[in-house]
């Protein structure tokens, strides 16, 4: 039945071609899926709202704050929110501690007296 000498070559070449065919499809749809996941993800930094500039820390009972960050400080914390920069500059003013690796007192001209 399955004779190999009864197979022609020409039979194995059209062989080979339905199968390169059906990887160059399957590779065209990889692409395809990864040039979408790029354009989503780009869309997402787009839309992505600005890094505040200043940041206050809040401790762990979630009220008091506890820190105020420059907004891009690798050591603000999670339970950091975004504010402009007279409520940054107020919290300064009364008594919240200024982050020691950013300096936020320093970029908004606080001196300590």
């Amino acid at each position: 039945m399955n004779d190999p000498a009864a197979t022609s070559r020409l039979d194995l070449l059209y062989f080979l071609e339905r199968v390169q065919r059906a990887d160059l499809d399957r590779a065209r749809r990889w692409i395809a899926d990864e040039e979408q996941r790029q354009e989503e993800k780009e869309r997402g930094r787009q839309a992505r709202p600005p890094a505040p500039e200043w940041m206050i820390e809040q401790g762990l009972n979630g009220g008091m704050p506890v820190y105020v960050h420059v907004g891009d400080c690798h050591m603000a914390g999670k339970r950091s929110i975004g504010v402009d920069r007279d409520q940054a500059r107020r919290a300064l003013v009364e008594g919240v501690t200024p982050c020691t690796h950013c300096r936020p007192d320093s970029e908004l001209g606080i001196v300590e007296a």
